[in-house]
């Protein structure tokens, strides 16, 4: 999916406001001085509204469509269009990411 490359400081959240910390193994491609989070990274989320029990609370984000085109380390970049889903403790799906605050000006496709 084209749209701007995500990267570390991005402002990304779960379905439910959980702001999302993204740990990136990548130190070598930089985007607005930050490292671009591509999907071999680690999406922990911390803070989701829901409280234990039903429904779970997200714990994690799982990508599904990443960008086609572009690679770091040979991995795909996501962008603010990448489709992900909110996973709880348990692997249970929770519903969409929300990709908000992102850097304008690379784009990826």
């Amino acid at each position: 999916m084209s749209g701007p490359v995500v990267h570390v400081g991005a402002g990304v959240t779960c379905l439910h406001g959980g702001p999302v910390t993204v740990v990136s193994a990548n130190a070598r491609v930089l985007v607005a001085g930050q490292p671009a989070a591509t999907l071999a990274d680690n999406f922990l989320v911390a803070g989701c509204s829901f409280a234990p029990g039903t429904p779970h609370p997200c714990v994690r984000l799982q990508w599904t469509t990443t960008a086609a085109r572009v690679l770091v380390n040979g991995q795909p970049v996501i962008t603010q269009a990448s489709v992900g889903l909110g996973l709880a403790a348990d692997q249970a799906p929770q519903g969409p990411p929300v990709v908000a605050l992102v850097q304008p000006r690379v784009v990826a496709m």
